[in-house]
């Protein structure tokens, strides 16, 4: 099994390494449009789109009673020849203090074993998970914690390691290039540029205020430094951009895409052109969204995908690939998984919803893998073939 970061240094050549300009990146214009039409909104259970042929879903766990009611925040990685699934989880209510990081791993894809702790609940803090990272020798797991002393709500991240997925270093705090540690929760999508460098951001202290972060340490566990990103106008303890996802365009540009907390239901996008030191400030994209985490990246061959609940409401359904050549404009879109195929809530439990929620993804063996929670109480993986996604300009 090929490593899901491998063509990041394949199919853009050396040339790609170097960043398009050195000043800060500005831009008169949304990084990112969609074309007219592409969604079909009297259609809220398709909107008008349909599955790629090969498409397939798959249970990693499914909500169980007093145990693992609640789950939620499904992140996936490749190591070693098998995938690994993380995702929070508890008895019944989001956030609550017995929460615990879980996490689960199959050959296929398709076939996961029994979940088992990644990282236990702490007592005056409550943990949730943080992502990936591999330099293919080291599997490290990222952990948010979240003190329940602190004046605004916040955290830091920690990692554990593992070189065989099974035994894991005691947790440690991340460290930053200036001998700090990393005073925010991490941000799940972690992905490498041409160069190697491990591009992500953080939700910093006080209070949650995003913040590009990158490193070029390989592993990703040391050597931290933030990037420059204006804010728009918000509340003092959270900034209306969060929980972004991100993709790189043909000549090196990156484009950041945030939720947006002003609820305007339509995803939030920055750009940089110097491999992240410095960003846009964020503007209003045409792209439809439901206020919720998405997920970013690029197919092997550079496209750019979003994939997303492009509702424009608080409906986290459906769940769906969109796609643009040069990233510039979104002509095409794929339904990964219907609203018909929502069913009502087996369990009772705060903060909980019908939808498919969360989605992050990663590109492995010619396939793209999307993780999610459903009605955040399954954790569930859907499959694509990239041959089975045109991709138009």
């Amino acid at each position: 099994m090929k490593e899901h970061l491998s063509w990041w240094f394949v199919a853009w050549g050396l040339v790609a390494c170097f960043p398009v300009s050195g000043a800060p990146a500005r831009a008169d214009a949304p990084p990112l449009t969609i074309v007219d039409g592409l969604f079909e909104s009297s259609d809220p259970q398709t909107l008008g789109l349909k599955q790629a042929p090969g498409t397939v879903t798959s249970s990693v766990y499914a909500a169980a009673p007093n145990v693992g009611q609640y789950n939620h925040g499904a992140v996936l990685i490749a190591f070693r020849g098998r995938f690994y699934a993380q995702w929070q989880s508890s008895a019944q209510d989001e956030d609550a203090p017995d929460t615990r990081v879980s996490y689960s791993s199959s050959e296929s894809g398709r076939t996961w074993s029994p979940a088992r702790p990644l990282a236990l609940p702490r007592s005056g803090a409550q943990v949730s998970n943080g992502g990936w990272w591999t330099d293919g020798v080291t599997l490290v797991a990222f952990i948010n914690v979240w003190p329940n002393d602190l004046p605004q709500r916040g955290g830091h991240a920690e990692f554990i390691a593992s070189t065989d997925g099974e035994q894991w270093s005691p947790p440690q705090r991340l460290e930053r290039a200036d001998g700090g540690f990393v005073d925010g929760v991490i941000e799940q999508d972690l992905k490498a540029l041409p160069s190697g460098r491990i591009l992500t951001a953080v939700h910093l202290q006080p209070g949650l205020i995003v913040t590009p972060a990158f490193t070029d340490d390989p592993r990703g566990i040391a050597g931290w430094r933030y990037g420059t990103l204006p804010h728009l106008p918000h509340g003092d303890d959270m900034s209306r951009e969060l929980e972004p996802s991100w993709y790189r365009k043909p000549d090196g540009r990156l484009v950041m895409v945030f939720r947006d907390q002003e609820g305007s239901f339509r995803c939030l996008a920055s750009e940089s052109r110097d491999q992240g030191l410095t960003w846009s400030l964020p503007m209003l994209t045409t792209m439809p969204d439901s206020r919720s985490k998405q997920s970013a990246g690029n197919l092997p061959n550079g496209a750019a995908f979003l994939v997303n609940n492009p509702s424009g409401s608080k409906e986290r359904s459906p769940l769906v690939m969109t796609l643009s050549g040069a990233g510039e404009r979104f002509t095409q879109a794929y339904l990964l998984r219907s609203g018909s195929e929502l069913r009502p809530l087996k369990y009772p439990g705060r903060y909980k919803r019908v939808g498919f929620s969360y989605p992050k993804s990663i590109v492995v063996d010619g396939k793209v893998f999307v993780s999610y929670a459903t009605n955040k109480e399954d954790i569930e993986v859907t499959e694509v073939p990239v041959s089975s996604l045109g991709v138009q300009d």
